[in-house]
């Protein structure tokens, strides 16, 4: 499935904006995702295994609140990373 990346993790996608990644839930398309690309994983999801408070997940346009939300190969994954500034 079509997996879309925030800029600030592209460089751990090599500069790519979306990737295509296969899993049967948010938790195995994630696990998936940082063997492709080591390192991306932790910096969505923290150390108890919950989405981290900054980034928000949606899958076929819906907010995953956890990572046990299953997953079907037609839809899109999209990353979406808080902004902050001043």
């Amino acid at each position: 499935m079509r997996v879309i990346i925030p800029s600030q993790l592209r460089s751990y996608t090599r500069g790519a904006a979306e990737v295509e990644m296969d899993g049967a839930t948010l938790a195995e398309l994630l696990a998936n995702l940082d063997a492709a690309f080591p390192g991306i994983r932790f910096r969505m999801v923290d150390e108890l295994g919950r989405i981290r408070p900054h980034i928000k997940i949606f899958v076929a346009l819906e907010s995953a609140r956890s990572l046990d939300v299953e997953v079907q190969p037609t839809d899109e994954i999209k990353i979406v990373g808080a902004l902050s500034g001043g």
